[in-house]
């Protein structure tokens, strides 16, 4: 006898925007939720699987039996299935058994469930997002820290491995606890955001959550839901915004996973040239399947929603608008116009990106992970852009990252690498990553990538992070990397947070961590960071010395600040043309003694009445070795030209 009985949460215009792929809030219908139906609590549950020949819900109320509660099929050929089972509660573990068209019974889990056991079996629970915020002042004021002309600066961390617990340093620490450290942390050193790598539910740890099974399930490692909850609040309510990793471009073959979920081609593309990654060895969406569709973009909105997310940045983005991604001649199809891109994953992507901004306007933000130059993906979509808020700048990541592995007196020959990206750096909205995929897998971590001996990679380091931060554009910067970890990033156990008893990494700590502060404070670097009038090169093309020069503006005409790289281990004496009544101060040096530089003071020797690189007046600048420094424009009138004592 079936113990399922009848009940719906569709209406008819749900289903229709299902199939048409416009339901967007699916995870208010589909999955495992707590209702009531004359008068008897319980739980209904909702699955698509329109190529099944029955499903039935089986779990530890039933000793797992296929036979017992058998869902019902939907009347208007939608392929849902559903039905309400009494007496079931919070923690119920669950899967759906599901009879394909050849007769196999696959036990899958729920697309759609809230969370996940963590074990080889990963069974649904029937669960809940319900949690009590107290983050208002955030919500109603965060369009404002997630705007393109706010300073964002973002701390990208892995949480099985940003701090284990001490005395069990195999074991993971629970949202709640990771929470009591890393808020403080975070808003000590200055960060306005903290991105996540994968939070959803995933089974293998080595895939460091890029391959989810769970898509709407915070993975059970650290706790439940509501802890995850807690550990986004305390970061909100300490103007900490979160961005989360998501990736809507693949998924594992799990056998309870999405993979044939109904003995079908369902979630993956059925052609293997557009539905199977060489790579990584997993199923690529069908972003052509209206109801793949709506399962995503609903994701998306879920974790926004749900969890008060500020913004989700998009792995994996070149693999999806490519269609000959990784793959050689003839292992792929080219598109209806006869080109490589993928032409229905552009078109979800900007399905995607309309909706979040249409649902959330200005207050979240979207960022791509591309390599490519795929063009205008952060302009809007009615103008015929992919609408994402940003993308990440990976050309200036490699480049910048390749020019300081050289020695010193090599750079002359690469100092175009450092120039090149202002050819291009308005092109989209960027955001300047120094991220996990460049300290794992034999790349090395920064501080060892930098040449030269141990004072050497420190200062280049120094160096390289004041480049970073004046650069125009939104800054991350991966966990560790803001005290100079030595040893690659390791998954499996906590950062090396002993070094920071050693001054050297110390200090370098102590710079990001004024870095941070200097960049939310001078308006010059955030106003116009996505836009041509916040940038001016003075000295682009100084070779031999491997000198770089540049200002950085703001809305304000007196709001300037000017940028001196000096890449070689020399002290110099440089001469910069500056604009008449113009003076400056020193507000950083990345060689002075609080980062364990050697201390060499940049001091301005002279101002003088004399043209120079264009410009009416110079001033004349001691510069530390393999250094940067930050000056200021003095807003004083009264300040009077003077030459300053010539210091040998």
């Amino acid at each position: 006898m079936n113990s399922v009985k009848t009940y719906t949460l569709f209406t008819d215009h749900d289903v229709y925007l299902f199939k048409e792929g416009r339901h967007y809030k699916l995870y208010g219908k589909f999955g495992a939720h707590s209702v009531e139906k004359d008068g008897v609590k319980g739980v209904y549950f909702s699955v698509w699987a329109p190529y099944a020949k029955k499903v039935s819900v089986i779990g530890n109320f039933n000793n797992w039996n296929h036979q017992d509660h058998i869902l019902f099929p939907r009347w208007d050929g939608s392929g849902i299935w559903e039905g309400f089972i009494t007496g079931l509660t919070w923690g119920t573990l669950y899967k759906y058994a599901i009879e394909t068209a050849r007769g196999e019974i696959l036990e899958k889990s729920d697309p759609y469930a809230l969370s996940w056991e963590q074990n080889l079996q990963a069974a649904s629970l029937v669960s809940t997002t319900w949690y009590e915020w107290s983050d208002e002042d955030w919500m109603e004021k965060r369009w404002r820290n997630n705007s393109l002309d706010a300073p964002i600066s973002v701390y990208e961390l892995h949480l099985g491995s940003w701090v284990r617990q001490g005395g069990a340093p195999d074991k993971y620490l629970n949202y709640r606890d990771i929470a009591e450290k890393l808020v403080p942390y975070a808003k000590e050193m200055g960060f306005t955001h903290v991105e996540f790598m994968p939070v959803m539910e995933y089974p293998y740890d080595p895939s460091w959550g890029y391959q989810i099974t769970g898509f709407y399930a915070a993975t059970s490692r650290f706790g439940s839901p509501q802890d995850l909850m807690f550990l986004i609040d305390q970061l909100h309510k300490n103007d900490i915004g979160v961005i989360l990793d998501w990736v809507p471009s693949h998924f594992p073959g799990d056998a309870n996973g999405l993979h044939r979920f109904d003995g079908s081609y369902l979630y993956e593309h059925e052609d293997p040239r557009k539905g199977f990654h060489p790579d990584w060895k997993s199923y690529i969406f069908n972003y052509g399947r209206n109801e793949v569709k709506s399962f995503l973009i609903s994701n998306a909105m879920f974790w926004l929603e749900r969890y008060h997310a500020d913004g989700l940045r998009v792995d994996a983005v070149t693999s999806m608008l490519h269609l000959d991604y990784s793959r050689n001649e003839g292992e792929w199809e080219p598109n209806i116009e006869g080109g490589n891109v993928n032409l229905e994953a552009k078109a979800f992507l900007q399905e995607f990106n309309t909706a979040v901004y249409k649902e959330f306007g200005d207050s979240i933000i979207t960022i791509a992970e591309e390599s490519s130059d795929f063009p205008l993906l952060t302009k809007p979509v009615h103008d015929g852009g992919v609408g994402f808020g940003m993308k990440w700048m990976m050309g200036w990541m490699h480049d910048t990252l390749d020019y300081f592995k050289e020695a010193p007196e090599n750079r002359k020959y690469h100092h175009h690498k450092i120039t090149f990206a202002s050819v291009y750096m308005y092109n989209e909205n960027y955001m300047m990553p120094l991220s996990h995929d460049e300290v794992v897998h034999g790349k090395a971590s920064l501080i060892y990538k930098m040449p030269g001996d141990e004072w050497q990679k420190f200062a280049n380091l120094r160096a390289l992070y004041v480049y970073m931060y004046t650069h125009p554009g939104a800054k991350l910067l991966f966990m560790g990397d803001e005290f100079a970890q030595t040893g690659e990033w390791n998954f499996t156990r906590s950062l090396d947070w002993h070094l920071l008893e050693y001054p050297i990494h110390k200090g370098i700590q102590s710079l990001i961590k004024d870095l941070n502060h200097l960049y939310r404070d001078e308006s010059a670097f955030y106003e116009n960071q996505f836009n041509k009038s916040g940038f001016e090169w003075v000295e682009a093309d100084d070779l031999e010395n491997s000198v770089y020069v540049y200002l950085r503006k703001g809305e304000k005409r007196d709001d300037v600040l000017m940028v001196v790289l000096n890449l070689t281990p020399q002290v110099l004496e440089y001469k910069i043309g500056v604009n008449a009544g113009t003076h400056w101060e020193v507000i950083l040096n990345s060689d002075d003694n609080k980062y364990n530089g050697s201390g060499t003071d940049a001091d301005i020797l002279s101002e003088k009445h004399e043209e120079w690189m264009e410009h009416p007046k110079s001033i004349t600048i001691k510069l530390p070795p393999l250094a940067g420094i930050i000056l200021r424009l003095k807003k004083d009138k009264k300040y009077k030209l003077h030459r300053i004592k010539h210091k040998k």
